[in-house]
């Protein structure tokens, strides 16, 4: 592949996905919500991408009610498209969840233990870090748990650590989330900061949102269910069936980028097919920055006149 910018291609591809809320049987979330096509749409996605995706990481709230046949359906679905993109699965417990449907049903051992847990992708690790607190919403991380977390961060990995959980270590956005967001994240904070840690992926908002805890970048992906649309009257929590998304997690050697995918049903209204980047390749660097910067291309030009404008003539090929 030639190098169209300043940035070799990306050490490492994630995929983070949260919030699928399946229920058994299928039974369609609150009445309504078919749960099962949205996730089975965003990992086509991820198929049809042919990007080189080598984990998929799923950030909690599974199965709404913990049932057995729900966890049986999700590795029904995910298990396959996994396989066929030659990607592994990283589980992380939600506040749905329950250790041990979750453990029995995603792991084939049941325990009430937390359910922590260390992942290499070639030289990245993954901690996926149980925030549960079993009988409640809110999430906590427990002293051990803390304790087994500095131990493993102890040995740097060769491309650094992500550390998946449920509970975002932010503010919430939306005021009754407040409620049930992670306690004593400063303790976390003391653990991590400092460490190999790049980045952190979470759920449980049902909206997407970034923000910064203890200098590290936190990326919060939406849902696949329903979503939280932070925009709703303050006071007031407003779930919607629409803006289901997934995240692409880019790893470079310094720097980790998180794009926000649509999982629902898209019209395409603009975009060039792939023989023009094969075209595109075979050019010098300034013969690149005429071809698709200068204004006066052809490939602008005809952008420019499909909006509307008047047509001009085309002097650049």
């Amino acid at each position: 592949m030639v190098q169209l910018g300043q940035f070799p291609p990306a050490r490492h591809v994630i995929a983070h996905i949260s919030d699928t809320h399946f229920l058994g049987g299928g039974r369609p979330l609150y009445g309504t919500v078919d749960t099962d096509p949205t996730l089975g749409f965003a990992l086509r996605l991820l198929e049809q991408s042919n990007l080189p995706i080598e984990a998929i990481v799923f950030t909690g709230d599974l199965a709404d009610l913990a049932e057995p046949e729900a966890y049986e359906r999700l590795r029904g679905i995910v298990e396959p498209a996994a396989e066929r993109l030659g990607a592994q699965i990283v589980w992380v417990m939600g506040n749905h969840d329950e250790r041990p449907a979750y453990s029995k049903g995603l792991f084939d051992h049941e325990s009430t233990e937390p359910q922590d847990r260390v992942e290499m992708i070639g030289g990245l690790r993954i901690i996926s870090l149980d925030s549960t607190v079993p009988g409640y919403h809110h999430g906590a991380i427990l002293d051990s748990q803390l304790e087994w977390l500095r131990d493993v961060l102890a040995e740097p990995a060769a491309d650094g650590t992500l550390l998946a959980l449920h509970h975002p270590p932010l503010p919430s956005p939306v005021e009754i989330m407040a409620i049930l967001e992670l306690q004593n994240m400063q303790r976390l904070a003391d653990v991590i900061r400092g460490t190999d840690v790049r980045g952190i992926l979470a759920g449980h908002l049902h909206h997407a949102m970034s923000g910064m805890f203890a200098g590290i970048p936190v990326s919060v992906a939406a849902a696949t269910c329903y979503t939280i649309d932070p925009s709703a009257p303050v006071g007031s929590l407003l779930g919607v069936d629409g803006a289901q998304s997934i995240n692409l997690v880019h790893i470079y050697d310094d720097q980790i980028l998180h794009s926000i995918v649509p999982a629902v049903e898209t019209r395409q209204v603009s975009g060039f097919p792939e023989s023009v980047l094969e075209r595109l390749a075979q050019l010098t660097h300034e013969q690149r920055i005429e071809a698709f910067s200068n204004k006066a291309s052809t490939f602008n030009l005809a952008e420019v006149e499909s909006s509307g404008a008047p047509a001009v003539e085309h002097t650049l090929e």
